[in-house]
């Protein structure tokens, strides 16, 4: 069962999340309100939610998070033009992105181990994508296979791909995702090694992950969270079948982190150009000979990102990145804004840079944490508010025709 369907009818929660829906009070009777009035809203109850090495495993970044700030701090640095003078007439958000229609300009990432925030967490996050109308990306680290996402909703949805070793296991998830009809495929470059996650490493996540004492003591003072987790079953979806010591979450951590790929070259993009014959994404670049790169190896797009500033700190914020990568290409391949967008504000900054639309990651998760599939339609549905609400301010009608005009100086 969903979270939905433990909404009343008055679109208030029942079970354990009620307490982070907030009341006012109407003469003798509480009149629910949303979910959440604005994306703080949401942090906030994830935090309430989670046990604490959880919720910094969503929250935090590598190292001393240098580039996590950056991200956020170079966004809200940008400007928007507001101007009065507008035509009056609709506001036009749909779009497309990498072939895919979406309500808004924007697709909820891949996140690895989702489970871990909420049981079945990629098919709750599926199933929102689906109801709203936005793509949905699946990360070959998903609690839920793929087999079981596409079991659970109708709507296609993109398949993220890490590179293993044994060609064999990377051939097998790309049959597997070409047979549940998944049709882009997003492949990613920037982890030739592990960037190291002080947090995690403080809060005992690490691999292989067990419940240790520390995290066993944050459970005791979460126990709704602990309860489910104690029920969920415990795995890697999609890495389950290629583990030979078991199913269980400690022993694919294990078997993942000693087979991964680790740095890829310009022929491993190749191979995997050579053996998907559908579109192809190459999320993790910041650089724009790399872009280059990325269009003569083929790419249909490229995911302008640093990982959420979770690899390496004191690299580029995407939001600085942008616009070399963005003049380099000129057009030739689409590109996707990754890194730091939280609002709906923040998608049109990325669509004036240049974006096609934009990744998500923490934005949903913290609604998906508080309240299952509706907190991330929640989430989108706030991204969605504020995104007409700044075309408004600056007399932008579509959004297939930002210019860089709408920011100050752009």
């Amino acid at each position: 069962m969903n979270d939905s369907s433990r909404l009343s009818q008055t679109g208030k929660p029942k079970g354990p999340e009620a307490r982070d829906t907030p009341e006012v009070q109407s003469g003798r009777q509480k009149k629910a309100l949303p979910l959440a009035w604005h994306p703080g809203d949401l942090q906030r109850a994830a935090r309430r939610r989670l046990p604490r090495a959880i919720f910094d495993y969503v929250d935090g970044g590598s190292y001393d998070e240098v580039t996590l700030r950056a991200n956020r701090a170079d966004l809200e640095a940008l400007r928007l033009r507001q101007r009065v003078f507008c035509e009056p007439g609709t506001r036009k958000q749909s779009t497309t992105i990498a072939g895919q229609e979406a309500r808004i300009p924007v697709v909820l990432g891949p996140i690895g181990f989702a489970g871990l925030v909420r049981p079945r967490g990629e098919i709750h996050a599926a199933k929102a994508a689906q109801s709203f109308g936005v793509p949905y990306c699946l990360s070959t680290f998903s609690t839920c296979s793929m087999e079981e996402v596409r079991a659970a909703v109708d709507a296609p949805f993109f398949f993220q791909l890490y590179l293993f070793k044994d060609d064999a296991v990377n051939k097998a998830l790309l049959e597997r995702a070409e047979v549940v009809g998944c049709r882009t495929l997003v492949l990613t470059l920037d982890t030739p090694v592990q960037g190291r996650r002080n947090r995690d490493l403080d809060n005992g996540l690490v691999v292989p992950l067990r419940v240790r004492l520390k995290l066993a003591l944050q459970i005791i003072a979460k126990p709704w969270w602990g309860i489910g987790y104690g029920r969920s079953h415990r795995t890697i979806g999609n890495l389950a079948m290629f583990a030979p010591r078991g199913a269980e979450l400690a022993e694919i951590s294990v078997w993942a982190e000693r087979n991964h790929r680790g740095p890829l070259t310009k022929d491993d993009v190749a191979w995997v150009r050579k053996n998907w014959p559908h579109r192809l994404i190459l999320k993790g670049i910041l650089d724009a000979e790399d872009a280059l790169t990325a269009i003569d190896l083929g790419a249909d797009g490229v995911v302008v990102s640093n990982h959420g500033g979770r690899q390496l700190d004191g690299a580029l914020s995407t939001a600085r990145a942008f616009p070399a990568i963005q003049e380099a290409v000129g057009g030739r391949t689409e590109l996707i804004f990754d890194g730091g967008v939280r609002s709906g504000l923040d998608v049109l900054k990325a669509l004036a840079l240049g974006a096609k639309g934009c990744l998500v990651g923490r934005t949903y998760l913290y609604g998906l944490a508080a309240h299952g599939q509706a907190g991330v339609e929640a989430a989108l549905q706030l991204m969605s508010q504020e995104l007409d609400s700044a075309m408004a301010f600056t007399c932008v009608s579509d959004v297939a025709a930002v210019k860089r005009e709408v920011l100050i100086g752009g």
